[in-house]
């Protein structure tokens, strides 16, 4: 039974490197070689902090992650996917000794082979690692009516959502209250949004996760503004109803990515229309996890953190 090195929560606050086998391959997968893998610093911190709502197979121990990038070892029995293609890793479940709900931060992977999705050669590694979040930005826009007027939060999921709606002919303001975190803008503007005076946004999508975010929102929408809630949010959402009310004001929510919106946004970054640069911000080394988690969980300025896989 093959093995590999894994970064697991034992518990919530427990991490370790361990050697963790994989299940029996079946004709359907592949075994992947990592070469880099990211951080959320959304869904993990959750899964770190023992904050995560119950979701169906959620448990510990568990394998963090859902962004991996790597070469196809084994390849699937059905020809799906070729030995040698590099390949993004939405995650795995592959693990005999760990639970896997998200599963990519792992040194090999097991992966039924209709979830890799083949990369052009013009996306790097580190690039690549963010496609999962560009597919969740993707996902999130087209849930609205109409493209974001406002985006709420400048972090790597705010960026990409800002990045995606400039390419798709868009010109958001980005609402972000960090001083640090409102400098890398690309044709949009980024402003604190205690300075920001205007009161008609048609549309807004939020990637703050603050489960407070929608009494800050309400008063600046236009009539019948809409509102796309793209976070995740660990405490009840909720809102005062008057000022809802008086603009009959319309709220979305955004769910998981799906396939298309992940080739959607290979599409874009392959013909030059979204740029995934700049994002990765920290690097580090699974050996030293526990401190790229701390970082990754901590630091303001960590946009993403990447874990290299390849010594």
């Amino acid at each position: 039974m093959p093995h590999c090195q894994a970064i697991q929560f034992s518990q919530p606050r427990d991490l370790v490197v361990a050697q963790i086998a994989l299940n029996e391959r079946k004709a359907n997968e592949a075994i992947v070689s990592i070469n880099v893998s990211g951080i959320s610093t959304g869904t993990e911190r959750l899964l770190w902090t023992g904050e995560m709502p119950p979701f169906p197979g959620l448990g510990y121990p568990l394998v963090p992650g859902y962004e991996a990038v790597g070469r196809v070892a084994v390849a699937d029995d059905t020809g799906r996917i070729a030995a040698g293609s590099r390949v993004f890793v939405p995650g795995s479940s592959g693990f005999s000794e760990a639970r896997g709900l998200f599963g990519a931060s792992a040194s090999d992977l097991l992966v039924t082979a209709d979830r890799l999705a083949p990369l052009p050669d013009c996306i790097t590694d580190e690039d690549a690692v963010l496609l999962a979040l560009a597919a969740t930005a993707h996902h999130a826009i087209g849930i609205g009516s109409a493209l974001p007027e406002l985006v709420i939060g400048h972090g790597a999921l705010g960026r990409l959502v800002a990045r995606i709606t400039v390419a798709l002919g868009g010109r958001p303001t980005v609402w972000e209250t960090q001083a640090a975190r409102r400098g890398g803008a690309d044709n949009y503007a980024v402003v604190d949004p205690a300075e920001d005076e205007r009161r008609d946004y048609a549309s807004a999508l939020d990637v703050s996760g603050d489960s407070a975010i929608l009494d800050q929102l309400m008063p600046r929408l236009a009539r019948r503004g809409e509102i796309v809630l793209a976070g995740f949010y660990k405490q009840p959402v909720a809102f005062a109803f008057p000022p809802a009310f008086m603009r009959e004001a319309q709220i979305r929510i955004a769910a998981e990515w799906r396939p298309e919106d992940m080739a959607a946004v290979i599409r874009l970054a392959e013909t030059g229309r979204l740029s995934l640069s700049g994002i990765a911000t920290h690097r580090g080394r699974p050996g030293a996890a526990d401190a790229a988690y701390r970082t990754a969980f901590e630091d303001a300025d960590c946009l993403k953190m990447i874990l290299d896989w390849r010594a």
